[in-house]
């Protein structure tokens, strides 16, 4: 059953609901009044737990009290927001997220909301409830079916109007096509392979009214997509490109997003080790990513040109596999020489990008799991972005902090270019292990062909390990709320 968040008035203290959410700050818990006012209702109780655990009100620090049958609601949880003047629309998504998520693990099937702005724009609200009452729970059978699931969740504004009504829809939009990208990340490859994810594009295309072109095996190498091919050529499911477009009228800006769509990564002939290689089913993290942003644009509707572009095959080390010493040319006319098939995912998006330049656009975005030295770099929650453009760093830079979603800026160092120079092509595509992260951007820098461009390595938080803020344990979502942002600023 969908989650159905709707706004409503009156005494949130009140509510018939199983799970009432109320938020802290930092600072004296008894001066607040929403926390005064329940901790009389309790008894005192509210206050007096706080102090046992040390409840201060810290960022998603939270305290979980059972009311026995003191008020209606029957368990209250107090949700630290930090700072008073730190509460930002980041911070209220993130507030509704660990709410929902927290209601769905006592078996709630209602939530109430008390917001620290009765005022503000709630569809950050909606997107966090949504988004935290996220499981995907599709294969479990019997007794691993959930028992419960969170069905209603009240937000208590001052008086409810269709203003409000509106924002909640659109955010509850927003976490669908959010939702799209976590599940398409999570499903197993032997069910998302190149083919399937073009279905599921198709139906976005078809619900939202978008064009879609889907190049198969035969098209691409017609088209001379020859590195998207070469990775593809091993598996038994063939590689698809697909090209997804939303054009209003007078559009202001166009923008193409190129999505890395490798559905499983073996390592081909350069085969991964086995620990981990499971995980490898994330490796189509940038494609998910540009596969929930249109499902986004076509909710939101901006004044902007929006196209999405993913380069998808499955990485195999069949006998007819590409193999290292193997030269190819690409859609740039370029030629590149196979170091590792294990770094296979610039190749698909060397092409992509080539594709993407060609739409001319105002700029381009690509997102990947690309590598493992960004992880070493930057940890598991925040992803690396390369560009040379430095206005256009610091718009990116601002959109992921105004949805909450960590990006940390990297060097294109032009010294690290000559680890690229290959004897027998004019490109290898793999350099030296050290500044590997920054190689493999330079790689793609070469098939741009000049257009203003972001490059997006998201090899740490496309698959989370632990349950954070909005984000759950499993596919994520990052970077979509970041992509839509961007997309938005720019109409």
């Amino acid at each position: 059953m969908p989650l159905n968040v709707q706004a409503t008035s009156g005494e949130f203290s009140a509510a018939a609901v199983d799970v009432l959410a109320v938020f802290a700050t930092e600072g004296d818990l008894a001066k607040q009044k929403p926390l005064s006012e329940l901790n009389k209702a309790l008894g005192g109780g509210l206050l007096e737990h706080a102090g046992h655990v040390d409840f201060t009100g810290k960022s998603e620090q939270t305290l979980d009290v059972v009311t026995l049958g003191k008020i209606k609601p029957k368990h209250v949880i107090v949700i630290g927001l930090g700072k008073k003047d730190a509460i930002t629309a980041a911070a209220l998504r993130s507030y509704a997220a660990v709410a929902a998520r927290f209601a769905n693990s006592v078996m709630a099937k209602s939530l109430a909301l008390a917001l620290p702005d009765p005022s503000a724009d709630l569809r950050p609200v909606a997107e966090g409830a949504k988004l935290g009452a996220y499981r995907f729970s599709k294969y479990f059978t019997g007794d691993r079916v959930p028992k419960s699931e969170l069905r209603e969740v009240l937000v208590y504004v001052g008086r409810a109007t269709p203003a409000h009504r509106k924002q909640l829809a659109l955010g509850a939009a927003v976490a669908d096509a959010v939702i799209i990208a976590r599940d398409a990340v999570n499903e197993p490859p032997n069910e998302l392979y190149p083919l399937a994810m073009a279905e599921i594009a198709r139906k976005i295309a078809k619900k939202g009214k978008l064009k879609i072109q889907v190049f198969d095996k035969k098209a691409i190498q017609q088209k001379g997509m020859k590195l998207l091919y070469a990775v593809g050529q091993g598996s038994v499911h063939e590689p698809c490109f697909i090209h997804m477009s939303y054009v209003p009228k007078k559009a202001k800006k166009k923008i193409v997003f190129v999505g890395k769509g490798l559905t499983f990564d073996s390592g081909g002939l350069c085969i991964k080790p086995a620990p981990g290689m499971g995980d490898m089913k994330s490796d189509m993290g940038g494609a998910a990513a540009v596969l929930g942003l249109m499902a986004a644009v076509s909710a939101i509707a901006p004044s902007v040109e929006v196209h999405g572009v993913i380069a998808s095959a499955e990485n195999m080390p069949d006998a007819g596999a590409y193999r290292p010493g193997d030269v190819f040319g690409s859609l740039s006319g370029k030629t590149v020489e196979i170091v590792n098939t294990d770094a296979e995912g610039r190749l698909v998006l060397a092409d992509a990008l080539t594709y993407a330049s060609r739409l001319k656009p105002d700029v381009i975005i690509d997102a990947a799991t690309l590598t493992g030295a960004c992880m070493v770099a930057l940890g598991k929650t925040c992803s690396a972005f390369y560009t040379a453009d430095d206005d256009l760093a610091g718009k990116f830079a601002g959109s992921a902090r105004a949805v909450g979603e960590q990006f940390w800026r990297m060097p294109l160092l032009d010294d690290l270019r000559e680890q690229l120079k290959s004897d027998v092509a004019d490109l290898k595509h793999t350099g030296e292990r050290w500044g590997g992260s920054i190689s493999a951007a330079l790689f793609l820098r070469e098939f741009v062909e000049g257009a203003a461009w972001i490059h997006c390595d998201i090899a740490g938080p496309v698959l989370g390990d632990r349950a954070k803020g909005v984000y759950p344990k499993g596919g994520t979502g990052h970077p979509v709320l970041t992509f839509l942002d961007v997309v938005e600023s720019m109409g």
